[in-house]
């Protein structure tokens, strides 16, 4: 296998180039305040749709997204469900301490796992106030749980890395004590608390398995009445996880974007999904970017099997890039690897890990249009967008800024197709 890696060595000092050559600054378009979505639309589906393809743009409703979509599609959806991740103390002195919980470290990091620990559990957490939380201190809460009055005890289990122990004395699951403590974390771009509506409007219709920190806001369009539309085509749905983390907000703060550093995130796939991928290689349409960098992961960690460089699921932030094409599985062929992996280890799932980072220069492999909202001026996903339909995503944006789209998390969509897609 050292061969192999070695023969792509001298493509790695073009596509560094390439990509210290990226300017943020060409990533930067100006957002007025006012056309940041503070509140959702009453009604989810009554969204604009803009429909962008081969260069040409069309304003729609969200309503209208069936007769956009080809009837081989394959929509793929991100069933993350936000939890109530944002949790306050109040210490003697009268100082508050907020946690807002990022990833799970004992005794599993499985973050599906981890909702049904009890009694105690290790996260690692961003701070508020965590100068007035010295290293010995335990913060204590008491919290009504399903009709018991639970007491709950935070203390640093490390404090460099901001890892949190948290312990409770009644057998009751963290979801439940989270629930009953904690609140839904909303962007910090709204500028607003959450509101009691927010419960139910930042999560997806079809939100299943709990975890996300942000919600995958490309979805939350979608209805009732939408899938009955798409099922009525024979559009086909299936359904990934990737438990969005507080990293997809971090704004890029760095000369060179390769040096900006990508949180982890952890991904489910079910066997199931990649037989239904492997039928509809050519049609896959992921809803938001969370789903479009999950499938992106999936096909990188096809080629660590189908090369024999790994079995376990971690893609590194720049894995993609320094890679002669004549080097890599086709789409069918990396799949094929994954299931073949899954069948040989009984695996009904697998449960990775992915920092991809996907910016101009990369080049699509499973996705062939995405369903997303608009994003922030400079930061990763606009990359990401111009990464899918070149510099025609500023004709994007300057159409949606003309035409009156919402902005953001609680904003309007798109349905962005590569070009060259028929």
């Amino acid at each position: 296998m050292e061969g192999k890696r070695t023969a792509v060595e001298d493509v790695d000092a073009l596509w560094r180039r390439e990509a210290e050559a990226i300017d943020l600054q060409d990533y930067i378009y100006d957002l007025p305040d006012e056309r940041i979505a503070r509140y959702p639309m009453e009604i989810r589906d009554q969204s604009k749709l803009m429909v962008y393809k081969n260069g040409g743009i069309r304003h729609l409703r969200f309503t209208d997204i069936a007769s956009q979509l080809p009837e081989n599609t394959l929509l793929v959806f991100n069933d993350t469900k936000v939890i109530p991740a944002r949790a306050y103390f109040r210490k003697e002195t009268g100082a508050v301490i907020e946690l807002l919980l990022l990833h799970p470290e004992l005794p599993t990091r499985v973050i599906n796992d981890a909702m049904l620990v009890k009694h105690s559990c290790v996260w690692e957490c961003m701070i508020g106030n965590k100068k007035r939380w010295k290293t010995g201190d335990t913060l204590s809460n008491v919290v009504p749980v399903n009709g018991l009055e639970v007491h709950l005890q935070a203390s640093f289990h490390d404090y460099e890395r901001n890892m949190v122990t948290l312990a409770w004395d009644a057998d009751v699951t963290f979801l439940d004590l989270l629930k009953a403590l904690g609140e839904i974390p909303l962007p910090p771009y709204l500028n607003r608390g959450t509101e009691e509506p927010d419960k139910e409007s930042y999560q997806t219709v079809y939100a299943h398995h709990d975890g996300a920190v942000a919600a995958p806001t490309a979805g939350l369009h979608f209805t009732p009445r939408v899938f009955e539309a798409l099922e009525r085509k024979g559009i086909r749905r299936s359904f990934l996880t990737l438990h969005v983390g507080a990293g997809t907000f971090q704004p890029i703060k760095v000369e060179k974007v390769t040096e900006h550093r990508m949180h982890s995130e952890q991904v489910v796939f079910t066997r199931a999904l990649i037989d239904e991928l492997l039928r509809s290689v050519g049609s896959i349409v992921p809803v938001g970017t969370t789903s479009l960098r999950s499938l992106e992961s999936l096909y990188w960690f096809g080629v660590k099997l189908f090369k024999g460089e790994a079995t376990v699921f971690n893609i590194e932030k720049l894995y993609p890039y320094p890679w002669k094409e004549e080097e890599l599985p086709s789409a069918e062929q990396s799949l094929r690897a994954v299931a073949d992996y899954m069948d040989k280890a009984r695996l009904e799932e697998v449960v990775g890990e992915t920092e991809i980072f996907i910016f101009p220069g990369y080049r699509f492999r499973l996705c062939r249009g995405v369903i997303t909202n608009y994003h922030q001026p400079g930061s990763t996903l606009i990359l990401l967008v111009a990464a899918f339909v070149g510099n025609d995503w500023k004709t994007i944006y300057s159409e949606a800024l003309k035409n009156g789209y919402r902005f953001l998390s609680y904003g309007d969509s798109s349905l962005l197709w590569l070009n060259g897609v028929e």
